[in-house]
């Protein structure tokens, strides 16, 4: 290793998934000694962990590089990521980037950075940004998961875990699979080592996480009756030290009785489940080609509120896709109202090119999205604080995670099962603790007071 080269500045841009490689990419580059420092900090070498999923994300991704660049000239600036895997003909031209590195080869980062330190010069002079295309692969082929493992991550109570990578769904404004690549499960057994790990260094909750969670162990086909998910739940349920265990995003139509019934036999499983929605109109959703119907979504809810009392069911929404008229964004309106979700993450359409719905006939006005996405997001306000409303004055239990001061108080922070924030007043840190109580009121919109 080049010893005058030693501190680096991580930002990551994107998902949960890209969070967790973030957090990897770091832990073995402090186990070699670089020392971390905050991306506004002058660093000798910037990392920026890029993300692909629309054109505004592609932006932000050059345009956290060449701040990079700007904070020092003399520092190697690393892409990696999403970005790079779809972008590389764009990444080799930008004088401003030194290092590429794809997906699947962020597990061997400080290996690619020491090898690329060794002959920086050599490299600089030839414009070399891949190692001779080691450093950027063809995605589309990989079939083994890239082994990855972490004993700490940023957060200090809860720990997202990647279990999976890849999706082969191809809905028609996604370009994921093609940065991704096909379905590529983890071991359950290596699973099972991180967890214990992470158990062992206080971590009380896991969230399980994946580009697309559903199709874990579907290598080779894609019915969701056969997901392995049921039974990696119970293994690392099974943990001791774990109290409890969340689910990243799951596709709606793994959501079966059978499935639903073996999630409720998991004490440990948190009622909380993210259904990607996207639109709540039938037409619409088969021009995204997402494969159900709102009927058949809205069943799959029913049937989690069947096995779980008051499940917290929360969802995406993309408005403005092309298309979609004044009648049809109602339709998606009529049916967030009667789903009755906790949380709704709202997004306008967003042009991805590369994608089929790039190319579709009646895109949207921005002004009709930004007006379209304003209503929904009134209307997911409402229906987030109905839901809290009806945990008011019920015993709850809450895993602590940080200190906040809320109008001169101190406070302790967490989240029940069903991810409502609460609040207890207490000098006394509570971090990693589980503790049951009462939510008496609302001390903020999006904040209950908790009594022990």
């Amino acid at each position: 290793m080049v010893v005058n080269l030693k501190s680096v500045a991580f930002h990551n841009l994107g998902c949960k998934v890209n969070g967790y490689e973030m957090d990897f990419m770091q832990q073995t580059l402090q186990e070699r000694g670089y020392k971390i420092v905050p991306f506004g900090e002058r660093a000798d070498i910037y990392i920026i962990n890029t993300c692909t999923v629309t054109n505004i994300a592609d932006r932000k991704s050059r345009q956290m590089l060449h701040r990079a660049r700007k904070m020092n000239r003399e520092a190697v600036v690393v892409a990696v990521g999403c970005y790079v895997q779809m972008e590389n003909d764009s990444i080799l031209k930008d004088m401003g980037i030194d290092l590429a590195v794809g997906n699947n080869r962020k597990k061997d980062l400080a290996v690619i950075l020491e090898k690329y330190l060794e002959k920086r010069e050599s490299y600089q002079r030839s414009g070399d940004k891949t190692l001779q295309g080691t450093t950027v692969i063809d995605i589309g082929k990989e079939k083994e998961y890239e082994a990855m493992s972490l004993a700490h991550t940023a957060q200090h109570t809860r720990a997202f875990i990647k279990v999976q990578d890849g999706c082969n769904q191809f809905c028609s404004y996604c370009i994921i699979p093609h940065a991704r690549g096909r379905i590529r499960s983890r071991k359950l057994d290596d699973v099972i080592r991180e967890v214990e790990t992470l158990a062992g260094n206080g971590y009380r909750e896991v969230v399980l996480t994946g580009i697309h969670l559903s199709s874990y162990g579907l290598e080779t086909g894609d019915d969701f009756s056969k997901s392995k998910l049921p039974e990696l739940i119970r293994a690392v349920a099974q943990v001791p030290g774990i109290w409890r265990v969340r689910l990243g995003s799951l596709e709606p139509r793994i959501i079966t009785e059978e499935f639903a019934q073996a999630l409720a036999q998991s004490g440990k499983l948190c009622a909380h489940f993210h259904l990607s929605l996207q639109s709540g109109c039938d037409t619409v959703l088969g021009r995204m080609n997402r494969k159900y119907t709102a009927r058949e979504y809205y069943e799959k809810v029913c049937i989690l509120r069947k096995y779980f009392d008051h499940p917290a069911v929360t969802t995406d929404v993309i408005v403005g896709f092309p298309g979609e008229s004044d009648q049809e964004f109602q339709e998606t309106c009529s049916f967030v109202e009667k789903t009755g979700f906790y949380e709704m993450h709202i997004f306008k359409y967003s042009r991805r090119k590369g994608t089929p719905a790039a190319k579709m006939e009646g895109q949207i006005p921005e002004e009709v999205k930004g007006k379209r996405s304003a209503a929904l997001m009134e209307l997911g306000e409402e229906l987030s604080r109905k839901y809290r409303e009806n945990y008011l004055h019920k015993e709850v239990e809450v895993l602590f995670e940080e200190e906040k001061m809320i109008n001169g108080k101190r406070y302790q922070i967490g989240h029940t099962r069903e991810y409502i924030k609460a609040a207890a007043r207490t000098d006394e840190d509570l971090s990693g603790q589980v503790m049951t109580g009462v939510l008496e009121s609302f001390l903020q919109p999006d904040i209950l007071l908790f009594q022990m």
